[in-house]
């Protein structure tokens, strides 16, 4: 069993715990059961999408939880039975499972929606205004003038003189 080694990382970086963390705990939960299949889509640079593969659950079976940075799909097994006979054979999964997906700061739940075996839920990174990237404007400051040097500052001395008796 291969396991993540974040040491040299977390000796250089501050405030990057949560995150690798995560990783970690990803790591070893990874490694455990794979039901039910899913995909993750990214269309655009905030939109996401995943895509679980859940046939033979109703929407009712279905409950999704999100919270700050997590997401949590649950299907609950359905007790009754398909049909009047005996199955012979068992070959669509229906049991329990839970699937848990960590979101990014600013990650929501837009829309969820179940057909023909697919649930598919959107996400959308929605930035709030105050944590977006400014454009700072360059203001230029006064400009220095040159000073008369030797016998040209006396005679403007000079002739600043004359103006201020005449006024």
């Amino acid at each position: 069993m291969s396991r993540l080694d974040f040491t040299p990382y977390r000796r250089s970086t501050v405030g990057f715990d949560r995150l690798f963390d995560m990783l970690e705990g990803q790591a070893r939960a990874s490694s455990g059961d794979n039901y039910p299949p899913f995909n993750i889509a990214k269309s655009g640079d905030d939109n996401y999408r995943i895509t679980l593969a859940v046939a033979g659950f109703r929407s009712q079976d279905l409950d999704i939880t999100a919270q700050a940075n997590l997401l949590v799909v649950q299907g609950r097994k359905r007790e009754d039975a398909e049909g009047d006979g005996e199955l012979l054979h068992v070959g669509i999964a229906n049991r329990g499972f839970e699937r848990r997906f960590e979101l990014a700061d600013y990650v929501r739940v837009d829309n969820a929606t179940l057909a023909d075996g697919l649930l598919v839920i959107d996400l959308v990174r929605e930035v709030p205004e105050a944590m977006k990237p400014k454009k700072i404007a360059v203001s230029t400051a006064p400009t220095l003038t040159s000073v008369p040097t030797g016998q040209d500052a006396d005679d403007t001395d000079a002739g600043e003189a004359r103006e201020a008796d005449a006024a």
